[in-house]
């Protein structure tokens, strides 16, 4: 994942984004190495995994706190918020994006988890889990990515600025309408919220992260400058990667006996999912042709306003509902199809581009 941002501030033009290295490339297939290996730990040990997820304080795991922390630090260590002031130069775009992230995804998941999980795919699903695993996808789709979405910009050749200024911004909101959005939705699906859980775990897994790598981030800068902070930079990005990966084999460890009898569930899961990707993608690039929105602009606009922030949803599902819920097995999901789709969206991007361009001519 790129970690190219040049201060805006400075008037530097952001440097371009690396292409996704090997291990992100084949995110995928380590997901379902971590899950087949979760699977076959927690049959083997399983008391380490119950001593685990049972390691708690305030209902906050300690074992996540850490790595959900150690997923998300580094990615926000790279952002400028400097990068706001270039807000205006690219309106159209974050009109956008801003829409469908904050105005349509959270709310269209809803109704699709309505459809799908709750009447469609009913009789398939175990009945005590319903309401969770409505909780888990509303809970994906209800803060928009932050870092892959820099990988996803640079493969549709996007606009880096525009990139820049719309992540900075989009964690600005998720900072104050993550909470009230979940909560509404929740309580829309008639699920029970723990406000004090869900509180505590924005505090933990936004504005405390967000704090602590913008102050590191300024350390950095002031002790060695930017090539300080792309060394910085560089030393971490395995770092989210293998954090989120170990998440994983910790939840498929303790969610392993109900994933081996009903394999089922995943697939099922996958369709709403899809769908909304697919949709909010299809959304967000129509917008921008019809605002006349550069091509450039569009492309990183389509992507940012499909991909979840499935860390924080990994996260905030656990807090919320236990380890073993089918709130954070929906989350995880989210996490096996979101590199292979958002690859897909790019394809589609980036052969659309003579059809989206012929709007300007």
């Amino acid at each position: 994942m790129s970690s190219s941002e040049t201060s805006v501030a400075a008037g530097h033009a952001p440097a371009r984004q690396p292409a996704m290295g090997m291990f992100e490339r084949f995110l995928t297939f380590w997901v379902a190495l971590c899950i087949v290996a979760g699977i076959a730990l927690g049959q083997f040990i399983p008391a380490v995994f119950r001593a685990l997820g049972n390691a708690t304080i305030a209902q906050v795991n300690l074992p996540v706190a850490v790595l959900v922390w150690l997923m998300i630090v580094p990615m926000l260590l790279k952002i400028d918020p400097a990068a706001l002031r270039e807000v205006g130069q690219h309106w159209r775009g974050i009109v956008s994006t801003v829409g469908v992230n904050w105005m349509v995804k959270p709310f269209s998941m809803a109704l699709l988890a309505w459809i799908f999980i709750a009447h469609l795919f009913r009789p398939w699903l175990p009945a005590d889990q319903l309401d969770s695993y409505t909780a888990g996808l509303i809970l994906l789709a209800a803060a928009p990515c932050t870092a892959m979405v820099f990988v996803w910009s640079n493969l549709v050749d996007g606009e880096p600025h525009f990139t820049l200024s719309q992540v900075a911004l989009n964690d600005t909101i998720m900072v104050f309408a993550f909470a009230p959005i979940v909560a509404l939705l929740l309580g829309l699906s008639s699920i029970s919220v723990p406000w004090d859980t869900l509180f505590l775990s924005v505090v933990l897994y936004i504005v405390v992260p967000v704090i602590a790598a913008q102050v590191w981030r300024r350390v950095l800068l002031t002790r060695g400058g930017m090539s300080a902070l792309q060394r910085t930079l560089a030393a971490l990005a395995p770092v989210s990667l293998c954090a989120l990966l170990l998440t994983l084999v910790l939840l498929f460890g303790l969610q392993g006996a109900q994933i081996m009898h009903q394999p089922l569930i995943i697939a099922l899961l996958a369709v709403p999912i899809l769908i909304q990707v697919y949709c909010n993608a299809a959304l967000a690039y129509w917008l921008n042709r019809r605002l006349g929105t550069e091509w450039c602009v569009a492309g990183p606009s389509a992507l940012i306003g499909a991909s979840n922030f499935f860390e924080l949803a990994v996260a905030t599902a656990i807090a919320l509902f236990g380890f073993q819920s089918g709130a954070a097995l929906a989350t995880v999901v989210g996490v096996l199809v979101e590199v292979p789709v958002m690859l897909s969206v790019v394809h589609i991007v980036r052969r659309s581009r003579s059809w989206y361009e012929q709007a300007g001519r």
